[in-house]
């Protein structure tokens, strides 16, 4: 039986940078941290779950208020980077949405903060209010401001 979602990897070129955009600006708490080298039984280990050979990485959980976000910096394997102006139509994973209460004042206080915005805060169904943006790296975070429409930070039904 499936439980639920544990927790969002990426995979990013600079570790401390996403640490002080995600804690920083998001509130994110770092709650465990570890690394690898190339060459290791973790290296092993690490080839055998993603069918990469000779990987090296740095690895952070953050721990938000309800998302647990998996960070990492390859340091060796062949990491590539992702063109930070990925459009969202491109297949594959295309943002990560964050429940807010107030879709102005976080869209006002980290566009103050440097976050680049795709437009302004826009409405997209009754009580719906929705603004994408992208991180230092180019994933783009969708922030949703919802009022009377299931939630994944809700309880289920009958509880």
């Amino acid at each position: 039986m499936i439980l639920g979602i544990n927790h969002v990897a990426l995979s990013v070129p600079d570790l401390d940078r996403a640490i002080e955009f995600y804690c920083g600006l998001l509130g994110f708490q770092p709650c465990m941290r570890l690394s690898w080298q190339a060459g290791t039984a973790e290296s092993e280990a690490a080839a055998q779950i993603t069918a990469v050979q000779g990987t090296a990485a740095e690895v952070v959980h953050l721990r938000g208020q309800n998302l647990l976000l998996e960070v990492f910096q390859f340091h060796a394997g062949g990491a590539r980077p992702q063109d930070p102006q990925r459009p969202v139509v491109d297949h594959g994973i295309t943002h990560l949405c964050f429940a807010v209460t107030d879709v102005d004042a976080e869209y006002a206080r980290l566009s103050a903060a440097g976050m680049r915005f795709h437009s302004a805060p826009t409405v997209v169904g009754p009580g719906v209010r929705t603004v994408y943006g992208r991180d230092p790296f180019g994933n783009v975070l969708e922030f949703e401001e919802a009022e009377g429409r299931e939630s994944a930070i809700q309880p289920p039904f009958g509880v």
